[in-house]
């Protein structure tokens, strides 16, 4: 009954019929049905409302809202739910197995632009009875949380800062991350560039602090699988308005002459994690050349194009709901909020301390559409998981690629393995 009114719901906001829609729902309430919150297209059951004995699960979404560079395509512009999406179908998805077992699960969600207001928000709901944090926020701010709360039986899933240190000299053991650190990105991609025996490479660097982080993470993994760097450079974007007359026949002159007298090289690596110029560079270099990094062929947690290991009907769910493809940080909340619904079927109680044990454990995996079972490493609580190389439309490969082995398991080849971590805060 509550998810054919959900249903209706959602097809009168889709039509604009915004008073209709109310009307049905305070029509809901009045006649005795199931209670529900409605709130960005979701329905979260109230937890005064819950059948006798079914236990309520609730889930803190924390998210910062950043500003950023407009990005070279109208394509790549976020939606404003990224992020919030997944996580509400992994509410669902948690609900489906929850009524079986008498859980139900909740997701209530803050956002400012402001760290001082995120990091108290996080408190206060702390200090009202909430253990469970699901954050996209930055580095700078998800430390500050995690130590505002560092004395807490609390559980912090990390979705949006791909920081390094986060996962090294920062590590902190109430952190798990669901997202792939860029160290575990750039390992991807160099297992591919070895295994295809194009070793020669020259890198393009963009002027954001990010893009100096990705850079620093692929010159480790470049070392790692024996590639070589043949040059670099810094790309600084000057060129006219790209939307007016002749902005793009700037580009078209600009870019075959920044890469001229780059040295004989397989590949070309471009880095701009910002998207602010490096679609540009494929088809227009000077020498025909493959592009990847973090465009042309670049490596990703999640591409709307993945149709492997019974994706098709997860994308399919994702789009019914939302009318929009699944982007990668859809599926890292997605995936933190699964970790709660995994946990809370098979942990002893849903005592935060019972299923923050569970997760940490041997035991805990979690099934996320990547063709194997993914848990979390036990010496700085990242997420273990393959690694999609993919182009706009589809993947091209999953790392780890063959041939590259572990002595514990393959999925360990990509980023900081146990004995180089510098991660403390775990006990190792």
């Amino acid at each position: 009954m509550a998810s054919q009114i959900n249903n209706a719901i959602d097809q009168l906001l889709k039509r604009g019929l915004l008073n209709l829609a109310l009307a049905v729902l305070a029509s809901v309430t009045i006649f005795g049905s199931p209670h529900l919150s409605y709130a960005g297209g979701i329905s979260t059951p109230k937890a005064d409302a819950l059948p006798e004995g079914t236990k309520l699960v609730p889930i803190m979404y924390l998210r910062e809202l950043r500003k950023r560079p407009f990005p070279v395509s109208l394509l790549d512009i976020p939606p404003k739910n990224e992020g919030i999406s997944g996580a509400h179908l992994a509410i669902d998805d948690n609900n489906t197995t929850g009524r079986f077992l008498k859980q139900s699960f909740s997701l209530e969600v803050f956002e400012s632009k402001d760290q001082a207001e995120i990091v108290a928000e996080a408190k206060r709901l702390n200090d009202s009875g909430n253990s469970i944090f699901v954050v996209d926020v930055t580095a700078e701010t998800l430390l500050k949380i995690s130590d505002a709360l560092k004395d807490k039986q609390v559980l912090i899933l990390n979705a949006g800062a791909p920081d390094q240190r986060l996962r090294e000299q920062d590590c902190r053991s109430n952190i798990k991350h669901t997202l792939p650190s860029r160290a575990m990105l750039t390992d991807a991609l160099a297992q591919y560039l070895a295994w295809k025996r194009w070793r020669k490479l020259y890198i393009v660097t963009g002027p954001q602090s990010a893009d100096k982080l990705y850079r620093q993470a692929f010159l480790r993994s470049a070392k790692r699988f024996g590639l070589k760097i043949v040059g670099e450079n810094n790309f600084k974007y000057e060129v006219g308005s790209r939307r007016s007359d002749g902005g793009f026949e700037q580009v078209q002159k600009q870019i075959p002459s920044f890469t001229q007298n780059a040295k004989d090289h397989d590949v070309l690596i471009v880095i701009d994690e910002w998207g602010q110029f490096g679609d540009y560079f494929p088809y227009r270099t000077w020498k025909a050349r493959p592009v990847a990094g973090t465009h042309g062929l670049y490596p990703t947690t999640w591409h709307p194009g993945v149709e492997l290991w019974g994706a098709t009907q997860f994308q399919n769910r994702f789009k019914r709901k939302w009318n929009r493809v699944m982007r990668p940080l859809d599926y890292n909340a997605w995936m933190a909020v699964r970790t709660i619904g995994e946990a809370a079927t098979r942990s002893p109680s849903l005592d935060a301390k019972d299923l923050i044990a569970y997760i940490g454990s041997p035991k805990f995996s979690l099934a996320a559409f990547k063709g194997q079972k993914l848990n979390y490493r036990d010496w700085n609580g990242q997420l273990r998981q393959p690694i999609f190389l993919t182009t706009a439309k589809l993947h091209v490969t999953v790392s780890p690629q063959q041939g590259f082995l572990h002595q514990l398991t393959e999925l360990d080849t990509l980023g900081i393995d146990k004995p180089e971590t510098k991660c403390k805060g775990y006990g190792q």
